[in-house]
């Protein structure tokens, strides 16, 4: 990895899976393939890679399990194949985090990108009316935190080579897909050019602007950044409390 997760973990290219180290835990892989994605893409004819992306959520330190279950902490690893999918980079088809019934409400979701890079785009509602759309480039060792209850996509956005992030996710995580899905993916779409990506508006949206962005940092939410994010629940195990009782930060949802 260009950036240190901050516990022992690989993607495996020949299994599209991971490699655990001693001490971590971790489940098989999930696979999302190119058919599961065909309902957001700009052309769901295009072809591409069959296996866009392998994910495994609950992953760490077995030292680490029994704060993270006290928490309803659970971090995720998801690898995104290199490649295009006709005229796009390879991504995630969009959703928005299901209400959790531990918490309910929405909750965030606070990505650190380990290879590669990658966009996180996300827009405030899924519905006809998208509000504010927002395209954030990151790179090794960038942290972005989605809000709770926008809509976002993750895009691999050097198709030349994989890319790999980590996440702080709520444990009882559920996805909600059918405004997007209604609405024929999110209200933009990425589209790779030789200078790069540019972003192409999906008609079944009401015109909204879009904005491009670096990665930031987030002192307001207590993240460190350069620390693997990981790294900074071991040093302050409720330094993410916010990612699972988003209340916590309601005056920072509510300014995002």
């Amino acid at each position: 990895m260009e950036f240190d997760p901050g516990f022992d973990i690989a993607f495996d290219e020949t299994t599209s899976g991971y490699r655990y180290g001693v001490g971590v835990f971790g489940p098989k892989p999930e696979l999302r393939r190119l058919d599961d994605i065909r309902p957001s893409l700009a052309d769901p004819d295009s072809d591409g890679p069959d296996i866009l992306y392998s994910i495994v959520m609950d992953v760490g330190l077995e030292n680490d399990r029994a704060a993270m279950l006290d928490r309803n902490l659970l971090f995720g690893v998801v690898t995104y194949a290199a490649g295009k999918i006709g005229n796009e980079p390879v991504r995630s088809q969009g959703h928005v985090h299901a209400v959790s019934t531990s918490c309910g409400c929405s909750t965030c979701e606070v990505y650190e990108v380990w290879d590669g890079e990658a966009f996180i785009y996300m827009q405030e509602r899924a519905a006809d009316e998208a509000g504010r759309c927002i395209a954030v480039h990151a790179g090794p060792g960038d942290v972005v935190v989605v809000p709770p209850g926008w809509a976002h996509a993750t895009v691999n956005a050097d198709p030349r080579r994989r890319m790999t992030f980590g996440a702080w996710c709520v444990r009882d995580f559920g996805f909600e897909y059918d405004d997007v899905r209604a609405h024929g993916g999110l209200a933009y779409f990425p589209i790779v050019e030789k200078d790069g990506i540019y972003w192409s508006s999906n008609g079944s949206y009401r015109q909204s602007l879009l904005r491009v962005s670096p990665a930031r940092t987030y002192p307001e939410l207590g993240i460190e950044p350069g620390v693997p994010i990981y790294r900074q629940f071991q040093d302050s195990p409720d330094r993410f409390l916010f990612v699972s009782r988003p209340e916590l930060a309601q005056d920072v949802w509510r300014n995002a």
